[in-house]
């Protein structure tokens, strides 16, 4: 497995861009499988989760034809669709179940393996349920055998009234991406929100969807009988751009960062500013310089968007590592998101946690280098992070976590001054 080895302390200054969001990518991919005629997506991130989603697209039989550079992908009905998704690539990712409503909806039944990903429990732990209630109520009937999920329609999907009893960003695009094509009116509600959520509309309106807000969390969608070939762009990643908005900040360097719309950040910047940080903000890019002496934050909760978003909570955790004075950082969404927390101890980072609670007692001195082992994405580039303003080498383990979601990573932290080696 390959590693990261880093020697710090980094001092960072240059240019970032950003590539396509990854957790747009993903349901733009599994709502292909909704179409007839071809798709073409553009600003494709070439990261390990949308390889996965590719190579799942093309098992149930989708054609798939990538531009020379990757970043342009043009995806097609095969002569025969599969209906079976493996554990083998469902496993490794949360989004692979986002197959099951396109596959049902368009064909009337499917089989999915349950969802891998991140290890990360939730207010229930992570659960499909709310994709599987979702589903229920357009007309989908399963069972569980095995660890797969047998779906099934008896003709098809019919518009419903789906209330969602919490907010979630994958049963939301589930949801959307079954009632397509539906008959009838579909009326969702408590829905999420976030970014990637309204690209997603915009893309499938884009192939002729009928979807529109009918409040602030809630969706009127009119089936359609089939959607019409697209050309759609995707949009720069803003967990991306979070991530060295921060390292900006924790190196007191000096970073432009493009390729991305900064209204998607906003909670990122008006909390970075409390820190001390400067940033300027332009049409498609942001200009961050770090304080030399960071300000702790008194209580940071994580919410649903329009709040703080959970991904960048762990990042955040590390730059609070060395404020002055005491953080707390309340995670609202994924309650066992700590596992990166005992790592940042074994480089004298000073964190406890209570409950839900992540309590920082900052210390404005370097953290000292160590080993490290990565347990999910965003707690991989929290630790990535870490290590570049630790006294001495760093080595993180396991850092496939990282290529999951961040692009040519370690490539683009040693252009802007980190010095960073990837090792077998």
């Amino acid at each position: 497995m390959d590693k990261f080895v880093i020697k710090g302390p980094s001092k960072v200054k240059g240019v970032v861009s950003c590539s396509g969001s990854k957790n747009l990518a993903l349901p733009l991919l599994a709502a292909t499988l909704l179409f007839d005629k071809p798709v073409i997506l553009k600003n494709l991130p070439n990261v390990r989760d949308v390889q996965t989603m590719l190579n799942l697209l093309k098992l149930l039989g989708s054609n798939i034809q990538l531009s020379e550079n990757k970043r342009v992908v043009k995806i097609s009905k095969g002569r025969k669709t599969k209906l079976v998704a493996p554990h083998s690539l469902i496993s490794t990712m949360r989004a692979g179940i986002l197959v099951l409503g396109p596959l049902v909806a368009k064909y009337g039944s499917a089989v999915t393996a349950f969802p891998g990903g991140c290890v990360l429990n939730g207010k229930s732990g992570r659960p499909i349920d709310l994709h599987l209630d979702a589903l229920k109520k357009l007309g989908v009937s399963h069972v569980l055998k095995r660890g797969y999920i047998h779906a099934r329609s008896n003709g098809k999907l019919k518009g419903s009234k789906i209330r969602f009893k919490s907010i979630s960003v994958g049963a939301t695009q589930q949801a959307i991406l079954s009632s397509v094509i539906s008959i009838g009116v579909s009326n969702l509600t408590n829905i999420a929100i976030e970014p990637e959520i309204l690209e997603l509309i915009k893309f499938l309106n884009s192939a002729g969807a009928k979807i529109k807000f009918s409040g602030k969390r809630s969706l009127k969608i009119e089936g359609v009988n089939y959607l019409n070939p697209t050309n759609f762009s995707i949009m720069g990643d803003r967990i991306e751009a979070g991530t060295f908005m921060c390292l900006a900040c924790l190196n007191q360097g000096e970073l432009e960062i493009q390729n991305f719309d900064p209204k998607t950040v906003k909670k990122e910047i008006e909390y970075l500013k409390k820190t001390g940080a400067k940033i300027k903000i332009f049409d498609n890019k942001v200009f961050v310089k770090g304080s030399k002496k960071i300000k702790s934050i008194n209580k940071l909760i994580t919410q649903e968007a329009p709040g703080f978003p959970t991904d960048i909570a762990p990042i955040f955790t590390v730059l609070m590592c060395i404020a002055r004075g005491k953080s707390v950082i309340v995670e609202n969404i994924f309650q066992s998101r700590t596992m990166h927390i005992f790592e940042l101890k074994r480089l004298g980072a000073k964190i406890d946690i209570k409950g839900n609670k992540i309590i920082i007692n900052g210390n404005s001195k370097f953290l000292e280098g160590a080993t490290l082992t990565s347990s999910d994405l965003r707690g991989s580039a929290a630790l990535v992070l870490a290590a570049t303003i630790s006294k001495g080498v760093s080595e993180i383990l396991r850092v496939y976590q990282c290529d999951r979601g961040y692009e040519k990573f370690e490539k683009k932290l040693k252009k802007i001054g980190v010095q960073i080696r990837r090792e077998k």
